[in-house]
């Protein structure tokens, strides 16, 4: 009987409920090696949650988590958040805005901000590596506050991976980047997943377009419940995502890309 290989990431039945707002319902996922994963949803539909239980942010009420066969509460969860890499907003916001760039990636072996004492020169090396694996190795002595956004989201994608993430997850990293930072970002992350030993990618979004070939697979998410989940060729389709957005929506094509376009006039998908 053929071995079923260990998840990278395994959630089950995950329940969050808040007084007598129910957040997550029974959310089942598993996330095998050599998987990149998109996940789509519209706002509220439970996708930061998710990423909040992933990371061990937020205490679920029921169900289990686990990454690379270690479940959350029978391990320690700090070290076990180590191994889910995160790349937001809210740890962007956080960031000093003096540090250079190589500084700030060493601070994400330690998972610490605002890095402080001396960095050792094998850090400084693996620093130095990832950098030149973001294609970033001629900014590593610039401060953050010199930096672009797109510079500002590769930097962090280093951060994380100086930690060795079993899987690096994206949270909207696109947001506040213009049309054109935005495509060599989505490219730069289409190579990022195809190099030899990455991580998996786990990509959150609201948008179609983000998608690009290197994801295998995608999870829709409405309203804290798994509308479709598995390979992205037949989970990706007009009506799932008129059911995961709520509306009437139009799902194309091109090339390997997806483009969505809303019909005005239609009435909201049950």
């Amino acid at each position: 009987m053929k071995r079923e290989p260990e998840a990278v990431l395994e959630v089950c039945g995950l329940h969050i409920r808040r007084g007598n707002v129910v957040i997550l319902d029974h959310v089942s996922w598993r996330v095998e090696p050599g998987q990149h994963w998109v996940i789509l949803g519209a706002n509220g539909s439970g996708k930061t949650s998710l990423l909040s239980a992933l990371t061990g942010y937020l205490t679920p009420s029921g169900g289990q988590i686990a990454v690379l066969g270690q479940r959350y509460g029978e391990t320690d969860w700090r070290e076990l958040r180590k191994r889910v890499g995160l790349v937001s907003s809210s740890v962007r916001q956080r960031m000093p805005e003096f540090e250079p760039a190589l500084e700030t990636i060493v601070s994400g072996k330690y998972a610490m901000i605002d890095l402080w004492g001396r960095i050792t020169r094998a850090d400084r090396a693996g620093a130095s590596r990832i950098l030149d694996q973001i294609e970033c190795g001629y900014i590593a002595d610039r401060p953050w506050a010199f930096l672009s956004q797109g510079e500002r989201q590769r930097v962090l994608i280093g951060r994380a991976l100086m930690a060795r993430p079993a899987a690096l997850i994206l949270d909207e990293p696109c947001a506040g980047l213009d049309p054109v930072a935005r495509e060599h970002f989505l490219q730069f992350i289409n190579r990022l997943g195809r190099k030899k030993r990455a991580p998996t990618l786990v990509l959150v979004t609201h948008h179609v377009e983000e998608i690009m070939p290197v994801f295998s697979h995608a999870l829709l998410l409405r309203a804290g419940r798994v509308v479709a989940g598995g390979r992205k060729q037949k989970v990706l389709r007009s009506g799932f995502l008129s059911r995961a957005f709520n509306s009437s929506v139009n799902l194309r094509t091109t090339h390997g890309r997806w483009t969505l376009a809303v019909n005005p006039s239609a009435k909201a998908v049950m």
